[in-house]
């Protein structure tokens, strides 16, 4: 399904989120310009690499892993430059304690195994190492949920649907967010999986959340 929609995907991303997703972006940044350069970063679930291009740009040794071959083949098409490697979620080809930080943007809900995708997250993040998961929720505010899932289940498949020519896969989405855990529930998976200094900001009323959170231990 992503395969299918690769070539069109950025496109239909910018289009759909009416541009609030590069906001979303620069928030997660601002949560490792504090890290420093020199010790290496992994952007899980890249896609076409828009947050590994943000990576690249304050880290020396940045990467992208995803499952989905043709996502990452645009994303080199996009920036020839950048390090893409196919890779499965649940069984990561690093050794243990390999980065300093983790990212996942809008990818954690669709691994196949929660359990295991943060795990393996968990083993390859150095002793106080740092995730930053950004992700689809649900708003609570009653009025702006019902908004949101209404142009969710039928404005995002039809414009999707022209736009990418997958109106399936504008309708699986939406249905992927609404039914993942968000806020305090998500937190509690996370503290679950071994994390610690678990914290979450909503963005945009609720339509997307920012997850922070550390391996314990020391470096």
């Amino acid at each position: 399904m992503f395969g299918s929609i690769a070539g069109r995907y950025d496109v239909a991303n910018s289009f759909l989120s009416m541009g609030i997703h590069k906001w979303w972006r620069r928030v997660l940044a601002s949560h490792w310009r504090d890290l420093p350069r020199d010790r290496p970063v992994l952007d899980l679930c890249s896609g076409t690499g828009d947050v590994l291009f943000d990576l690249e740009k304050h880290f020396d040794s940045a990467l992208g892993a995803d499952f989905c071959l043709p996502m990452l083949q645009r994303g080199r098409e996009r920036r020839p430059s950048s390090h893409f490697l196919q890779a499965d979620a649940l069984q990561l080809p690093f050794q243990s304690a390999s980065f300093q930080l983790v990212t996942v943007s809008f990818g954690i809900r669709n691994v196949e195994s929660l359990e295991r995708g943060l795990s393996e997250i968990y083993r390859v993040l150095e002793p106080e190492g740092r995730v930053l998961i950004l992700e689809f929720g649900q708003p609570k505010n009653v009025l702006w949920r019902a908004l949101f899932n209404w142009y969710s289940q039928y404005v995002m498949p039809l414009l999707g649907g022209v736009l990418t020519g997958n109106r399936a896969a504008y309708e699986y989405l939406p249905e992927t967010s609404r039914l993942f855990p968000c806020g305090g529930d998500f937190v509690t998976i996370l503290q679950r999986a071994g994390f610690g200094d678990v914290h979450y900001s909503s963005l945009s009323g609720g339509i997307a959340y920012l997850y922070r959170a550390k391996r314990p231990g020391k470096v």
